[in-house]
């Protein structure tokens, strides 16, 4: 029997909702999902980087602690929504209002979260209270807030040419570019601050993008999701399910990092639907041949030019690119070498080690599932409906009826949603 209940997939869910820079004029509406994505897409490059100069061991600590940091930070803030930066940064300064506060968010977090596994809730308990003792930041919090940093300066930049009257741009973007200058010891930050010819700047900024690619575009729905905040809610359920089922670090990691990139190429080709893609014999395959190439010419080629093999290795082993699909199991065995596992029960039952460094696809796969019922689910329950939405739940209700694994049954826990 699962731990993961409603409350804990509808309040990941509910930063979609979650209006971002709401007291500025903006192009298009920034939601906190997509800001979430954008920063962990951007801290998975400067966690690559680092890497080079750790043990396998040593890198798969530092990827757990990045994963778990964004998400602890993640559920404070959508809490304290209502708090406005610079206030909070006041509260903040006072030891006693910022203790009392964090007691109030984690009073609000604890049935929602505690359930979903005590080891889980205790580590972002200790993340909280020790927030404001600890006298120097960890690498993963400085990789976080390095991250952060750059994804709010993206979002910043949309907004700048609208407010030209604002008096509190200067200092914003001054703050953000001194921040970032403080942060030039870790490895990749630089690069960050560079041209937007830069590889890694470049792969950054077309993954912002995303963000404007809006899914199920077809028809009306509320909240309107984009592909850039999909990516990070199936991360999170990938890691969250991955936590529940009592698998090894390194899939864990795995998990959520092919969660975070698995519609990636729909930056190349956009969302389609899958009604479209089989409506024609072979066009599916077109389509994904298509992604492939793009993704090869447009993204990694220019980061192995530049050097950077080991992001490209990476990215190409959460997207499946040698096995033609990023919804497989897959390990590496001793020599370095990627095989492809038949099943779940497999990987789970021979290869659930670190050393194996696994990746289940299949559930990644069930969390896109999951995330995609919540967009159809929420936007029905907020009374924004149409047949298509209807047609959507149906088929993935009954999508849902077969997957398991192990304990964790998809059919149950949608089943919440009666």
């Amino acid at each position: 029997m699962t731990n993961i209940r409603k409350s804990l997939l509808q309040f990941i869910f509910s930063g979609s909702s979650m209006r971002r820079w709401n007291d500025k004029l903006r192009p298009v509406e920034l939601y906190e999902i997509d800001k979430q994505a954008h920063k962990m897409i951007t801290a998975f490059l400067l966690y690559r980087l680092q890497c080079r100069n750790l043990s396998k061991e040593e890198s798969l600590k530092l990827g757990e602690e990045l994963i778990e940091g964004c998400l602890f930070d993640y559920f404070y803030r959508l809490v304290t929504t209502d708090i406005k930066p610079p206030v909070f940064y006041r509260i903040r300064e006072n030891k006693e209002h910022f203790e009392q506060l964090t007691d109030w968010v984690l009073s609000e977090l604890e049935p929602i979260v505690r359930p979903a596994g005590e080891v889980f809730w205790n580590k972002l308990v200790a993340y909280h209270h020790n927030a404001y003792q600890q006298e120097e930041e960890s690498l993963a919090q400085r990789i976080l807030n390095a991250a952060h940093l750059f994804a709010s300066k993206w979002e910043f930049n949309l907004i700048r040419p609208l407010n030209y009257f604002d008096e509190e741009l200067r200092d914003i973007d001054s703050s953000f570019t001194e921040q970032l200058q403080a942060m030039k010891d870790i490895e990749g930050v630089d690069q960050l601050l560079a041209s937007a010819g830069n590889p890694l700047v470049r792969i950054a900024n077309l993954c912002g993008q995303l963000r404007f690619q809006i899914r199920w575009s077809q028809t009306s729905r509320i909240p309107e999701t984009s592909v850039l905040g999909h990516m990070f809610v199936v991360a999170a359920y990938s890691y969250f399910t991955s936590l529940d089922l009592g698998l090894c670090k390194a899939r864990c990691v795995n998990n959520f990092f092919t969660g975070l990139f698995h519609d990636l190429p729909e930056l190349l080709t956009r969302d389609i639907i899958n009604p479209v893609k089989k409506s024609v014999d072979y066009l599916s395959h077109i389509i994904h041949q298509y992604e492939n190439d793009e993704l090869e010419r447009r993204i990694l080629v220019p980061l192995r030019s530049a050097g950077y093999e080991d992001i490209v290795s990476r990215l190409s082993y959460y997207l499946g690119i040698e096995q033609d699909s990023e919804f497989g199991e897959t390990i590496y065995d001793e020599h370095e070498n990627i095989h492809i596992v038949s099943s779940f029960d497999e990987l789970h039952t021979k290869y659930n080690r670190d050393a194996c460094d696994g990746k289940d696809g299949s559930l990644v796969k069930a969390c896109d599932t999951l995330a995609a019922f919540l967009e159809v689910y929420s936007s029905i329950h907020h009374g924004v409906a149409s047949p298509y939405l209807y047609e959507a739940m149906a088929r993935i209700r009954n999508q849902c009826k077969t997957i398991n694994f192990g304990d964790f049954n998809l059919r149950t826990l949608v089943a919440d949603f009666d």
